[in-house]
């Protein structure tokens, strides 16, 4: 969270609030779950992730940072022109990105195409996909749904990062998902619903995501968006504002 604060900062500009809201999930999921080698970030039979929130990359350059795909260091070059942290990944060239993304609701077909790749190689790879909740009015995400399930690609988990809050309002104020269990489950989906925040329950959904056999898994994570800076926390104001020198320093002392 102090990196995902430092760099938007340095940018002056990125979206801390989502990136704070996923802090648990990514962690989470790359130190005890993700089947990855920093030192070979094309092995080919890794797991992937897709950031389908792409705009996210705050904290997404942290925990590949901090895992070692690239030098810490690296990420005070976030959004520099001259720099290859942009504001949106690109799969191109940055190692542990395995995909460019940006626009919204693509993210979990590719994961599909992962994981019906994997079934017909007979390979044991699962793919992995953070989707926003207001990411879900998009359409294409539904679409992609279906064809998880049709395939029964229980190696294909999607995690939603379920912070209530879009661009500009809340979620139920734009365009509501409300029932989101019902209707993954509906789309013929396991689903596991959590506090996001809660790393031993994150830790367990992912556990349980593995054990599911036949059918994919969605993790509904319930979060807080801006999650650990006071400020932050629950506004929409957030999302793709980054603090001042003045800001920073409040935020760092409160994540201390």
């Amino acid at each position: 969270r102090r990196h995902i604060v430092k760099m938007t900062n340095h940018a002056g500009s990125g979206h801390p609030g989502g990136s704070l809201s996923a802090t648990e999930l990514l962690l989470t999921l790359y130190y005890e779950h993700m089947n990855v080698d920093p030192n070979n970030p094309d092995w080919q039979d890794r797991d992937c992730f897709f950031l389908s929130k792409g705009h996210c990359t705050p904290v997404f350059y942290s925990v590949l940072a901090e895992k070692g795909f690239f030098p810490v260091e690296e990420l005070m070059t976030f959004r520099d022109v001259d720099g290859r942290l942009h504001g949106h990944p690109c799969g191109e060239h940055i190692p542990g990105v395995d995909i460019s993304s940006g626009s919204l609701g693509q993210g979990l077909s590719v994961a599909n195409g992962v994981g019906l790749t994997a079934k017909l190689d007979g390979s044991n790879r699962r793919s992995y996909c953070m989707i926003g909740d207001g990411e879900l009015q998009e359409g294409q995400v539904w679409e992609a749904a279906m064809t998880s399930a049709h395939y029964n690609l229980d190696n294909v988990c999607a995690i939603i990062d379920w912070n209530k809050i879009q661009l500009d309002d809340f979620v139920e104020n734009v365009k509501g998902v409300k029932n989101l269990g019902d209707k993954f489950r509906a789309f013929g989906w396991h689903v596991v619903e959590i506090d996001g925040h809660d790393i031993n329950a994150v830790n367990e959904a992912f556990k349980e995501a593995k054990r599911t056999k036949g059918k994919p898994t969605a993790i509904l994570a319930h979060t807080v968006k801006g999650k650990g800076v006071s400020f932050m926390e629950d506004t929409h104001d957030w999302h793709g504002m980054a603090p001042n020198d003045e800001q920073l320093e409040i935020a760092l002392k409160e994540l201390a």
